[in-house]
Formats: structure tokens, C-alpha cells, sequence
């Protein structure tokens, strides 16, 4: 038995914390940063661009828009001990999987439309 085997093996059970992640939900994530001898928390927030499955490997890449209008792109491992939470801020109604396509566009055009929201039934 490897390491890999037995890591899947325990995270085989679905963990509460990480919410259910799509392409084209805007999310911030709290990511631990070591500096030196102290540790802080720094949220990256942006949209996910891309998602892989893989159980124990996991991974979503985050892309935001920086000063001066470059992009940033960054990879998490879904289960990392860095990740101290993910909040999911807003979702989008995309048609593909990879929306690599946001990389060429800017400003307005690379807005997505907003998931419609079902009204809470009426209880009488």
C-alpha cells in the first residue's frame, strides 16, 4: 500500500467542509501564507476557471483581474491543509467546462450572466 492509496482511502469520506464547485463561480478562498516565523490568512477571490476531479487530487484553478487589468491565475488542491475555508460568493450560468475563453476578454465582456435563483416555496 502506497501513500496515495491510503491518503484516497481516508478522504474517501465526503468532507462537509468544501461546498459543491462549478466553472463560473465567483469564490474566495482563505489561503494560509507563512512568512518567516508568523502565519497569516490571505483571501484570493475570483472565478473558477477550471475544475479537475481526481479524489484526493483534486485541484480548481481561480482566476481574478489584478491592478492595472492583468490576470492572475492561481491552482489549489482542493483538500490542502493551506485552504482554511472557500466561500462560494456568486454563481454563473456557463455552457462549458474550461472557460478559457475569459482569458482573451476584458472589462465588460468578461462579466458572466448570473445563475437564476429559484424563489423559496410558499408554505400555506
Amino acid at each position: 500500500m502506497n501513500l496515495v492509496e491510503s491518503l484516497e482511502r481516508q478522504m474517501a469520506k465526503p468532507n462537509s467542509e468544501i461546498p459543491d464547485l462549478r466553472p463560473g463561480d465567483t469564490v474566495r478562498v482563505y489561503v494560509r501564507i507563512v512568512e518567516g516565523t508568523r502565519e497569516r490568512v490571505q483571501p484570493f477571490q475570483g472565478i473558477i476557471v477550471r475544475l479537475r476531479e481526481g479524489g484526493v487530487k483534486q485541484n480548481f484553478t481561480v482566476r481574478r483581474i489584478a491592478s492595472h487589468g492583468i490576470g492572475v491565475e492561481r491552482t489549489f488542491l482542493v483538500h490542502s491543509p493551506r485552504i482554511e475555508k472557500i466561500e462560494i460568493l456568486r454563481r454563473a450560468k456557463v455552457r462549458r467546462a474550461r472557460l478559457y475563453y475569459l482569458r482573451s476578454r476584458t472589462g465588460k465582456a468578461a462579466r458572466l450572466k448570473e445563475q437564476y435563483k429559484q424563489p423559496a416555496a410558499a408554505t400555506a
